[in-house]
Formats: structure tokens, sequence, C-alpha cells
């Protein structure tokens, strides 16, 4: 499961606007907050992007958090 904070938390620390990063994955702005705020289903390639743009220690925390039952 996707951890919306944690990304938007890296959001804010690379300073990059939703629009930069939508930018720079080659999609909509629109295709960028679904995945942000409803299924979190990035491809292996857009995380990648992610990855190497955003501060993130521990990436996988954000793309694949465990989810709480």
């Amino acid at each position: 499961m996707f951890d919306k904070k944690r990304f938007r938390a890296a959001q804010a620390l690379s300073g990059l606007s939703t629009e930069d990063i939508a930018d720079k994955l080659g999609i909509n702005v629109t295709t960028l907050y679904r995945k942000i705020n409803r299924d979190g289903n990035f491809s292996r390639n857009e995380i990648q992007i992610l990855r190497s743009i955003l501060p993130m220690e521990k990436p996988d925390e954000i793309f694949f958090a465990n989810e709480l039952t």
C-alpha cells in the first residue's frame, strides 16, 4: 500500500511541485494526483524516477508500505 504522507513529506523536502514531478514522470498532473490520492499504483520506471528526484531514505516504506488490518 502506498504511503501518501511519506510521499508528500519527500516532495516537500525536494521543493518540487506536483506539476514538476508529473513533468519529470512524463504524465499528466491529473494522473499523478490520482496515483497519489487513490491507488498509489506507480510503474517500476516511475518509482525509479521518483527515487532519483525525491529525497527518500527508504523508498520501499513509501511505495510498498504494509497495510494495517
